[in-house]
């Protein structure tokens, strides 16, 4: 009796250990570049946000990002970072019903505003 209920606190120790993270959560093992500019961010926001985010917007959306001066606007203005680092799922989570961006992407515009938000 005494083995099953070691076996058994064994196991719930192991199954409650277990965790639904995926690896595109984790920080991706190349560091950011020293500086980094628009020319690094308009690729995030072109292959993740552009479709909604057009010129004009559709889907809903209320802004462009299609230009340097309107993502920076978003970040300075709208609140785009504290958007893309929310969960999906989340009330104002962007990309709307779409996965959470990769941590490494959100980081980088994190350091693009750090950085001074330099066009190039």
């Amino acid at each position: 009796m005494k083995k099953i209920l070691t076996i058994s606190v064994f196991l719930s120790f192991v199954l409650l250990a277990c965790t639904s993270t995926s690896t595109d959560d984790l920080i991706d093992a190349q560091p950011l570049p020293t500086l980094v500019t628009y020319n690094d961010v308009k690729s995030i926001m072109d292959n993740n946000c552009i479709s909604c985010h057009s010129n004009p917007p559709t889907n809903g959306a209320p802004i462009s990002l299609t230009t340097y001066n309107e993502v920076k606007n978003a970040v300075q203005i709208n609140g785009l970072i504290g958007r893309i680092s929310k969960q999906a799922g989340e009330s104002g989570a962007m990309p709307a019903g779409g996965p959470r961006l990769p941590q490494n992407l959100i980081d980088q515009v994190i350091k693009w505003q750090t950085d001074g938000l330099l066009e190039q």
